[in-house]
């Protein structure tokens, strides 16, 4: 049995949960989320806790236990307080700008990069060069953290492209002579 599967889920004020048999919904000040369920892993609400059980002694439903449980808290907390990701911009003539619900990239090449915003996402751009992603979902709000990344990826060399805010670009070791 995972050991972060057995830890109970804290059920803070204002978060209704709602157990069905293949998923989770969770709803509190932010909006709702339904988190889909794996086989064999239940969940029951206990007092101000929410805990989750194996449904057999198989291990077979034991390695689905963890991450249930770590799909569920996500959304606890996306639902309670959001979660967000900052990447900068680093470049000349490198910058980004929001027009409804899309994002407008300049990243030297040839022509703009537009860029959709799903629903359920905010981006917000900051001096130009300084991008921040917010949301519920934990798992949305990194992909597309990640999707803007792609659009130009850092150079180690040239320290130029999106990065993650406080992302340290390492260089390749060189050859040695010896």
């Amino acid at each position: 049995m995972s050991r972060i599967g057995k830890k109970p889920i804290p059920l803070p004020q204002g978060v209704n949960v709602t157990v069905q048999d293949e998923a989770v919904q969770v709803k509190g000040p932010k909006g709702t989320l339904t988190q889909r369920l794996p086989p064999g892993v239940r969940f029951a609400v206990e007092g101000t806790n929410l805990v989750a059980t194996t449904t057999g002694p198989d291990s077979e439903f034991g390695k689905f236990h963890g991450l249930a449980r770590s799909l569920v808290a996500n959304a606890v907390a996306g639902v309670t307080g959001g979660f967000k990701k900052e990447l900068d911009i680093v470049g000349v003539g490198y910058r980004a700008e929001v027009k409804g619900k899309q994002v407008v990239f300049a990243l030297g090449y040839s022509h703009p990069v537009v860029l959709d915003v799903p629903a359920g996402i905010e981006v917000a751009v900051d001096k130009q060069t300084h991008v921040t992603v917010t949301g519920i979902d934990r798992q949305l709000v990194g992909q597309v953290a990640a999707n803007i990344r792609r659009l130009r990826k850092p150079d180690p060399y040239k320290q130029k492209g999106v990065r993650y805010t406080g992302e340290v670009l390492k260089k390749k070791v060189g050859k040695t002579g010896a």
